[in-house]
């Protein structure tokens, strides 16, 4: 409104009207459309007007939303599908019953549509470290699987160091499945040995969305290692910047073309590996190769140790379907801590500690027979 004022003014000033529809950058018509509303009317003209439509050529018999939303109303448990179809059946050929999504729309506008409440255990991600020198945080994740020649799909998984841009694993494996990923990861520390801390995304096998923390079977076998997890929130790829920069440089000098099968595309990606470390130059490292910056790992993987719980009242094992046992009561925890031993404390009658490795699960209530779990003790204390 403050232009079409502005825009008027001059005009009663004697400015031309040309040069002012060039200046506010709208045509004469435009500009001659404002001023005769203005003589018409005056300052309450130059407001801004609806933008309604006069009339609505499709819009719905008063009628029928009337008995649609009467019938909704006898029938609270009835969806759009079952509604239309008794509508038609009344109705015969008497009235154009309206489609499926039209009476849901008659019925959210009315606010008879039961909104279903939030996922539960939505990732949040955790804190993150900086990962300043090597060996100090790996970041890995699955670069997006594509087609090969023989039409099977290939989903790269990747490792790198987050400080020295290290590319530690570039493995063509057929699916995202967690034995895979052990096979790589375990080879991979016997190469290279344990960081301090890993970090990923919230997919699989990273994390499991329905289980306690988000944690996943590899994600417990990472803790045992004494490795810290990491993950990202989620829709915020950028937390992982460096390791996606370098999927992008994969993609483009590695799967265009594609190998024709999973071993001719190894071989793309061990070239790459190579090229990547040894030979290609990084500006983030003043042109140096992460190779040049890398040192190796100093803590060498020596497998899984054994867990003790010398603070704790009794040590328990999670049976393969994710309980523990207590006072013949079965409390179910997390399949994911299947085999593991968990520490559990008494620390009033009838509550006890449930505890993994130095970790506070949360509280189990005899009584009640479930876990409530405490805040989220994985992830980096920064």
């Amino acid at each position: 409104m403050d232009e079409r004022v502005r825009f008027v003014a001059r005009l009663l000033e004697g400015e031309k009207m040309v040069a002012l529809c060039r200046e506010f950058a709208i045509s004469r018509k435009t500009g001659y459309k404002i001023f005769d509303r203005y003589k018409e009317s005056g300052l309450e003209a130059l407001t801004d007007r609806s933008r309604r439509p006069w009339r609505y050529g499709n819009r719905l018999p008063q009628q029928v939303e009337t008995a649609i939303v009467n019938l909704k109303q006898e029938k609270p448990y009835w969806g759009a599908r079952k509604i239309r179809e008794r509508l038609l059946r009344r109705f015969s050929c008497e009235v154009k019953v309206p489609a499926r999504s039209t009476i849901h729309a008659v019925l959210d506008r009315h606010g008879l549509v039961r909104r279903r409440g939030p996922k539960r255990n939505r990732a949040t991600g955790t804190p993150l470290s900086l990962g300043q020198k090597p060996n100090e945080l790996w970041c890995t994740d699955y670069k997006g699987e594509f087609l090969l020649g023989n039409k099977k799909y290939c989903y790269p998984l990747t490792v790198t160091d987050h400080a020295s841009r290290y590319l530690l694993l570039c493995e063509a494996l057929e699916s995202t499945c967690a034995s895979l990923a052990f096979t790589a990861f375990q080879r991979l520390f016997q190469e290279r040995g344990l960081p301090h801390a890993i970090r990923s995304d919230n997919g699989v096998p990273f994390a499991s969305a329905n289980s306690l923390f988000n944690l996943s079977k590899l994600s417990v076998w990472w803790l045992r290692l004494g490795i810290t997890i990491e993950r990202i929130q989620p829709g915020h790829p950028q937390q992982n910047g460096r390791h996606e920069r370098m999927h992008l440089t994969l993609k483009n000098e590695t799967t265009r073309p594609a190998g024709m099968n999973s071993l001719q595309q190894q071989t793309k990606f061990d070239d790459f590996l190579e090229e990547f470390n040894n030979e290609r130059p990084h500006q983030a490292l003043e042109m140096k190769c992460p190779a040049e910056v890398y040192t190796p790992c100093t803590r060498p993987y020596r497998g899984l140790p054994e867990l003790d719980y010398p603070f704790h009242d009794k040590t328990i094992h999670v049976t393969c379907c994710g309980r523990i046992c207590l006072h013949r009561k079965k409390i179910n925890l997390s399949t994911v801590f299947a085999g593991q031993a968990v520490g559990i404390k008494e620390v009033e009658e009838g509550i006890w500690l449930v505890s993994f490795m130095n970790y506070d699960l949360g509280y189990v209530d005899l009584e009640e027979k479930t876990l409530q779990p405490l805040e989220n003790p994985f992830g980096p204390k920064v």
